[in-house]
C-alpha cells in the first residue's frame, strides 16, 4: 500500500527559491567572484551629481562592513553573525555568514569624495561624479 503525501505548493515553492538563492550566493573564486554565504539586495540610482547605492544589511554592524575600490570596481563585503540561542529552532530562513557584492563604476566618478553611512540596517553610498572637463580650450600662442 502506498502512502500519499499532500503537496504543499506554497511551502515547496518557498523552499525551492530559498535553495536557489543560497546556491547563487555561493559563487566560487573560479568564476571571478568572492565566495559568499548570502547576497544583500541593493538599489542603484543616479542623479545629475552622483550615483547612489543602498544595500540592505540588516543586523550587520558597521565594524563588520568593508567598502573598497580597486580599478573602478567597488566591492561591499562583510559578515552577519548568527544569534546564539538556547531555544530549539524549528525553522531558520535568514542567512548568516560572509557576503560580497561588486559593481563596475563608470570613469566619471570622484573616488576621493565617496561617502558611506550605515543606518537602520542600510548602507548608503554616495559616489560623486567628477567635474566634467571642458571639451574646448583655447591655447594661447606666445
Amino acid at each position: 500500500m502506498m502512502n500519499l503525501t499532500p503537496w504543499q505548493s506554497i511551502r515547496n515553492f518557498d523552499d525551492l527559491f530559498t535553495n536557489l538563492n543560497q546556491s547563487l550566493a555561493k559563487r566560487s573564486v573560479q568564476e571571478g567572484m568572492l565566495s559568499a554565504d548570502w547576497i544583500p539586495s541593493v538599489d542603484i540610482t543616479e542623479s545629475e551629481t552622483a550615483y547612489m547605492i543602498k544595500a540592505e544589511l540588516p543586523e550587520v554592524e558597521k565594524e563588520n562592513i568593508s567598502v573598497n575600490i580597486d580599478k573602478n570596481i567597488l566591492t561591499i563585503s562583510g559578515e552577519r553573525h548568527s544569534e546564539k540561542r538556547d531555544e530549539k529552532e524549528h525553522r531558520v530562513e535568514r542567512s548568516y555568514g560572509s557576503f560580497s557584492r561588486s559593481f563596475s563604476l563608470p570613469d566619471n566618478i570622484d573616488d576621493a569624495e565617496i561617502k558611506a553611512e550605515s543606518k537602520n540596517g542600510m548602507l548608503y553610498l554616495t559616489i560623486p561624479k567628477a567635474q566634467a572637463k571642458q571639451d574646448k580650450k583655447r591655447i594661447e600662442i606666445h
